[in-house]
């Protein structure tokens, strides 16, 4: 479980096409020691398995493997040595709950429609896809690329939020435009909402 609060922004040095397997290698500033094979990170909101972990150029470097299905339904398959990805550690008992619930299961990426800057903040209006936009509500929380936000707005498949200077300078958000996807994870809450109103 995660709660959607960006602790660092990672780098993919390395990819590797393994069949239907991809291996990703991502730099990272988390202590080597603080990192246990089999952990599990959010990797731009997408919950991945650490299977290795290295120091290398005064880096610490972990890989994760990602599979055909992650690969379909989130932004990994777009990621190239380079990108820059929001990394969250798995929560520990005791840890603050700064966001909301976030399991780290992406739902699927949505698309930035505009984003209009001001005052050093920006206002994004994003497209879901249909089956998931009924689960988007008027001050409920989305995670986007991993990050925990709140919805300001709802029109149809389409919805607002607007990102703080802290969130755009310590995020992936800060460079996201119009027409760029995103990994979309919907709040919790309401998918058993949902299920249990039978909609």
């Amino acid at each position: 479980m995660f709660t959607g609060i960006v602790t660092d922004m990672g780098e993919v040095t390395r990819v590797e096409e393994r069949g239907e397997l991809r291996r990703l290698h991502i730099a990272c500033a988390y202590p080597l020691e603080s990192i246990a094979l089999g952990a599990s990170i959010a990797c731009s909101g997408t919950c991945l398995t650490v299977v290795a972990a290295t120091r290398r150029d005064n880096r610490t470097i972990f890989e994760v493997d990602a599979a055909a299905e992650t690969l379909a339904r989130t932004t990994i398959a777009q990621w190239t040595e380079g990108t820059r990805i929001n990394l969250e550690r798995a929560l520990k008992i005791g840890d603050e709950l700064g966001g909301h619930i976030v399991t780290g299961h992406v739902d699927g990426m949505a698309r930035v429609v505009s984003r209009a800057d001001f005052d050093n903040m920006a206002r994004f209006v994003f497209e879901a896809p249909h089956e998931l936009a009924r689960f988007v509500a008027q001050k409920g929380s989305v995670t986007l690329d991993g990050v925990s936000l709140t919805v300001n707005e709802v029109e149809g498949d389409r919805f607002g939020v607007l990102i703080i200077p802290h969130t755009l300078g310590v995020t992936t958000l800060g460079v996201r435009e119009a027409g760029d996807l995103v990994n979309i994870e919907v709040d919790l809450m309401a998918r058993y909402a949902a299920r249990l109103s039978g909609k």
